[in-house]
């Protein structure tokens, strides 16, 4: 019974150490197939959000004469 519980304890500590790699190599296989679809059906139309329709204006600060420019 004892040899049962280290095989289990050594199982456990080598499936919380394998477990981020495998989450990693999911997620890329995850992004790679996203990508390969993105390129065999690329979109003609424009992206259709809010912030796309208005265009972009900066915001400019007034002047304010500082005392170091006197």
């Amino acid at each position: 019974m004892n040899t049962f519980q280290n095989v289990l304890g050594i199982s456990a500590v080598f499936a919380l150490v394998l477990l981020p790699a495998l989450i990693g190599i999911a997620r890329e296989h995850r992004i790679d197939r996203e990508l390969r679809e993105a390129e065999r059906a690329p979109s003609t139309e424009p992206p259709r959000t809010a912030d796309a329709a208005r265009p972009v204006k900066a915001a400019r600060r007034p002047y304010v004469r500082s005392w170091a420019r006197i």
